[in-house]
């Protein structure tokens, strides 16, 4: 069976269902999360949570995000 390792996964939206997504995808693989709001996609780059949710808000402020979990205005394939 094939190993799921170093996986990059887009997540489109950084509402509760996206970020929340993003964030526990983001535990083992590398995730971009993709919003049109810039004051969400900046806040997250901030490692700032643009919604209230103590494990996020957790999470954000405790782990490198290089690499792991970023996020953009936009996405092209």
């Amino acid at each position: 069976m094939r190993e799921f390792k170093d996986i990059k996964i887009a997540v489109a939206g950084t509402g509760y269902v996206g970020l929340s997504i993003a964030t526990l995808l983001a535990q083992h693989h590398k995730v971009m999360a993709v919003d049109i709001v810039s004051e969400k996609v900046e806040l997250i780059n901030k490692k700032q949570s643009p919604i209230q949710d103590d494990y996020i808000e957790k999470y954000l402020a405790e782990k490198e995000l290089e690499g792991s979990h970023s996020a953009l205005l936009s996405f092209a394939l």
